[in-house]
């Protein structure tokens, strides 16, 4: 018999193996707690964000907000982030944005775990937290920056079986969970171009992320401003299991240990685009993260960087390789901005540098 309620971790055994779940479900239960209960950051932690790796990120990120600000007018604005991780993007960028004279009237993060609220009021005590996008004030312009945080929402899998497709759930099986095929037909979810793939292939949607997607677009669209997305993905649609778990900087099993572990999936940026696009949103084209940070300036930044502490020039070097390198993170992950009508065309999208 246990003694008071079940914990997180109890909770989501016990659903697990009162009913099959789905994927989505599932990913929703373990990473709430997950993100509740820990700061999963750094070293110690279980995994690095581009912002942890070096300074240089924030202060890129810093530089394209300050241009497209300038560039609309300069009028007053908010800067939201979503999940903001321990705040330290958004240091780097509002130092580098302050430096251009680009101060927003307001700094708000979109944030539900206590943990990393916490850590970040420490770096950000002029911060207001927020549960939701909804929640956000609609009194002036957003400039919303959204860097590794849909690949952490929730995403529904398929698989085609035999006679069709079925959405993939998630059951006990002999004390372990495990992925298997549910019961219902679900082909209609499956999109027309990828119906006809072979047995044992699987699709994945996220429509959790579209409509937070599309909640942001259409509050820009009332309010100005613009949004900035970051992720490890894709231009959709195609098929292939991307669900994934890291735990202390290794690849686990997603289903061996539901909340102690960072479950995330790659993006399809050609759906956040399509979900915007509804609310008369400008979207630019989709570019990887080492071509868009060069564009910006990322090399200058780090001669610049090196002159000023020549001892460390080696380190500042890998830094940016580590950001840029199409060996490391500059190919796997994509950048892509939406803006308001009226506002300009954001830097880093074209030849065109900063």
């Amino acid at each position: 018999m246990r003694d008071g309620p079940p914990s997180p971790d109890q909770l989501i055994g016990e659903i697990a193996a009162a009913r099959p779940a789905t994927i989505a479900d599932y990913m929703a239960a373990a990473n709430g707690h997950y993100y509740a209960t820990r700061d999963p950051l750094g070293a110690a932690g279980d995994f690095t964000t581009a912002p942890e790796i070096s300074q240089m990120f924030g202060e890129m990120i810093g530089v394209w907000i300050a241009d497209l600000w300038s560039r609309a007018g300069s009028p007053a604005f908010r800067y939201v982030e979503l999940g903001p991780g321990r705040g330290t993007l958004a240091i780097d960028a509002l130092r580098t944005m302050a430096r251009l004279g680009c101060t927003p009237a307001g700094i708000d993060l979109v944030e539900t775990s206590p943990t990393l609220r916490a850590a970040q009021l420490t770096r950000l005590p002029a911060a207001e937290h927020h549960d939701e996008v909804d929640a956000l004030p609609d009194d002036l312009p957003l400039i919303i920056v959204a860097n590794e945080f849909f690949d952490a929402l929730p995403i529904h899998q398929y698989v085609r079986v035999a006679d069709g497709w079925r959405e993939r759930m998630v059951e006990r099986r002999g004390g372990l969970l495990a992925p298997v095929a549910g019961d219902i037909p679900a082909d209609d979810a499956i999109p027309a171009s990828l119906r006809g793939q072979s047995e044992g292939t699987i699709v994945e949607t996220a429509p959790v992320s579209a409509a937070i997607m599309q909640r942001c677009a259409f509050r820009l669209a009332r309010q100005g401003g613009a949004m900035l997305v970051i992720d490890y993905g894709y231009a959709g649609p195609a098929a292939g299991d991307t669900l994934q778990a890291v735990k202390a900087h290794r690849f686990v099993d997603p289903f061996a240990d539901p909340g102690e572990v960072d479950l995330t999936a790659h993006v399809d940026f050609t759906a956040l685009g399509e979900a915007a696009q509804g609310a008369d949103m400008s979207v630019s084209p989709m570019t990887t993260q080492g071509d868009w940070l060069r564009r910006l300036g990322i090399d200058a930044r780090l001669q610049s960087l090196a002159a000023a502490a020549p001892t460390r020039a080696g380190e500042l070097k890998g830094q940016r390789d580590r950001l840029v390198d199409a060996q490391a993170m500059g190919d796997l992950f994509k950048v892509m901005a939406f803006t308001a009508p009226g506002w300009p065309a954001p830097a880093g999208f074209t030849g065109d540098a900063v």
